[in-house]
């Protein structure tokens, strides 16, 4: 894990990407919205933040590709089976993936900063109204 949430009360955005520069990148712009952000760069990592009880992740920005046993796909379908309320939002270079969750929303690389902060709004409503 790269960086800890500032608030543990905070709901968080939990940025999964594999490429430091992308990383930082995704974790700059999160940190301008109501969330917290916590960064890892693989799946396995998440997971082991979102089974901690003293962090609320509203948020999963996930690139598809990461390393390890399990990649964005897997780990956005186990998200949405064990987490269904945290709003998951996968990234890649290529075409959306059929694996992917309905609820899933793809975003397609290089992203957008502004299409990043629309969905933290989506998440950080949902987590206010839960």
């Amino acid at each position: 894990m790269d960086r800890a949430t500032p608030d543990s009360s905070a709901p968080v955005a939990l940025v999964v990407e594999d490429d430091a520069a992308v990383r930082d990148l995704a974790t700059a712009v999160l940190e301008e919205t109501d969330l917290g952000v916590i960064a890892c760069e693989s799946a396995e990592a998440a997971l082991s933040v979102l089974e901690r009880p003293d962090v609320t992740v509203a948020l999963l920005f996930a690139d598809v590709r990461l390393p390890g046993a399990m990649d964005g796909v897997s780990l956005a379908q186990a998200v949405k089976r064990r987490w269904p309320d945290v709003r998951v939002v996968v990234t890649s270079g290529a075409s959306r993936d059929a694996r992917l969750p309905d609820q899933a929303v793809y975003m397609q690389k290089p992203w957008r900063a502004l299409d990043v902060l629309v969905q933290a709004e989506h998440a950080t409503m949902a987590a206010k109204a839960a």
